[in-house]
C-alpha cells in the first residue's frame, strides 16, 4: 500500500468554503481519495454517499460528538453503515467542560468505554481525540487524557492521536504513542508553524511547512497502528492550498 491508500483528510480543514459539492471537488482536485467526515455529515449520510461516489471518493472515518452519541447511537450506527466506514472519534468535549476536575474526566472515561463496547458489537471502534486541554495535570500529575483511558478499563475505546495538539500541550508525542500504542487507529496528521509566523492562522501551518518533523512522525503513527493518517488544519488561510500543499508533501514520503 502506498503513503496515499491510507491517507484522508478532514473536512473541518475546509469548512469555511461552506458548500459540501465545493469542499469535495477541492479535496479529490488536491489527490485524495478518502475524507473524514465531521458529525453532521452523519445526519444526512445517503445524501453525503453520493456526492462522495460521484467523485471516487470514500469516507475513512468520523468525527462525532459526545452529545449525539449520548442521544441518538442508533441512528449514527445506520449512518456509518450508509456512508461504509468503522471509525468513529468523538473529536472534544464542549469548552464548558475543558476544565472540569479529575472526577469529570473519570467519568466520561468510563462512559466512553461503555459506548465503544457497544459500537464494537455494531462492527464500529470508537475513539477519542484529543486537543491540548487534556494535558492538564487533574489528579496529582496524572492528566485528563491518561484519566479517560484509565477510566475506559479493558473496553475497546481507541484513540486518534493529535501529534501536533500534543506538542502544542508540551507533551513528547513519542513518548506518548508508546505508552498507548494499543489503542491508535489513526492519526491527525497537522503541523506548527515557527514561531511568530502564521499568527493569522492560530499559528499552524500546512503539512510539511512547519516544525515537526512528519518524515519521522508518520513511521512512529503506523508504526504504533494508525490504520489511516488525517490531513487537519484548523485556521487554513487558503483551505484549497492547504489540502495541495499538505498531500504533495505527504505522498513523498516512503511508508
Amino acid at each position: 500500500m502506498s503513503v496515499t491508500d491510507r491517507l484522508s483528510i478532514q473536512l473541518y480543514t475546509l469548512r469555511s468554503l461552506e458548500d459540501l459539492d465545493l469542499i469535495l471537488d477541492t479535496v479529490a482536485d488536491a489527490g485524495y481519495r478518502n475524507v473524514e467526515t465531521v458529525g453532521s455529515h452523519l445526519d444526512k449520510a445517503a445524501e453525503v454517499r453520493a456526492k462522495l461516489d460521484a467523485r471516487g471518493l470514500k469516507a475513512s472515518s468520523s468525527h462525532v460528538s459526545m452529545a449525539a452519541l449520548r442521544e441518538k447511537p442508533d441512528a449514527i450506527v445506520e449512518a456509518c453503515r450508509t456512508l461504509g466506514l468503522t471509525h468513529l472519534y468523538m473529536p472534544a468535549v464542549p469548552p464548558e467542560e475543558r476544565d472540569m476536575a479529575a472526577d469529570g474526566w473519570r467519568a466520561l472515561g468510563k462512559e466512553l468505554g461503555q459506548i465503544a463496547e457497544r459500537f464494537q458489537a455494531q462492527g464500529i471502534r470508537l475513539g477519542y481525540h484529543n486537543h491540548h486541554w487534556e494535558l492538564k495535570p487533574k489528579d496529582g500529575a496524572k492528566t485528563a487524557l491518561e484519566l479517560i483511558f484509565e477510566a475506559a478499563g479493558s473496553s475497546p475505546l481507541a484513540w486518534q492521536v493529535d501529534v501536533a495538539w500534543l506538542v502544542r500541550g508540551e507533551a513528547d508525542p513519542k513518548e506518548w504513542i508508546s505508552r498507548y500504542r494499543s489503542k491508535v487507529t489513526a492519526a491527525h496528521v497537522k503541523d506548527i508553524a515557527p514561531a511568530g509566523q502564521n499568527e493569522d492562522q492560530d499559528g499552524w501551518a500546512d503539512v510539511g511547512s512547519g516544525v515537526l518533523n512528519w518524515r519521522d512522525l508518520w513511521r512512529v503513527c503506523r508504526e504504533a497502528g494508525a490504520e489511516w493518517m488525517v490531513v487537519e488544519h484548523d485556521k487554513p488561510a487558503d483551505p484549497a492550498q492547504t489540502a495541495r500543499a499538505s498531500f504533495n508533501f505527504l505522498r513523498s514520503i516512503e511508508d
